[in-house]
């Protein structure tokens, strides 16, 4: 009876790198945060995507879970990337996630200045991200870090039968037909 009384045992928020044992939670969280935006589309990564992405023989990204009172609230997925204009590495944030009751929290700060760290410790001359125009307070709190949004470029993209279309009537220069 004496424990019920007794407060509950906090402890400190912390950022860790992700673990292969935390890729159900993190597809959880992308589905939630795909769910938060309201991204146009259905989330079609499996948390064995996931896992091979994070963890396979040839990993294409890396993440960070935030963990608050012992359970993860929120994370960051990342990936590095080149720009030949600075001439350096740089950091590109796919997805950063709080969970609703964290949010105000400044956990959302932490895992973005986590990331900062990591590019400044990489000599990145770059941290950047995406953020859907629709999402009003991703772009108050980013807007809030003082990040600037690049009016001179356009996101282009291929994907699906177009990606496929291209590639099946593209060749190499040289290289004899198929």
């Amino acid at each position: 009876m004496d424990d019920l009384k007794s407060p509950a045992i906090r402890t400190k928020p912390f950022i860790r790198p992700a673990q292969p044992e935390d890729v159900d939670v993190l597809h959880r969280f992308v589905v939630e945060l795909a769910e938060v935006e309201e991204f146009p589309g259905e989330v079609t990564a499996r948390p064995q995507d996931l896992a091979a992405a994070l963890f396979g023989p040839r990993p294409a990204a890396e993440a960070v879970v935030a963990v608050v009172d012992g359970a993860p609230a929120g994370f960051a997925l990342f990936y590095s990337t080149y720009s030949t204009i600075v001439g350096r590495p740089g950091i590109h944030l796919d997805d950063l996630y709080v969970r609703a009751e964290h949010r105000g929290s400044g956990l959302g700060r932490a895992l973005l200045g986590h990331l900062a760290q990591l590019a400044v410790e990489r000599g990145c001359g770059r941290l950047e991200w995406w953020v859907l125009r629709t999402n009003d307070p991703a772009l108050r709190f980013y807007r809030g870090l003082r990040a600037r949004a690049l009016g001179e470029i356009e996101v282009m993209r291929l994907d699906g039968e177009v990606l496929r279309d291209l590639a099946a009537a593209t060749r190499t220069f040289g290289e004899p037909a198929r």
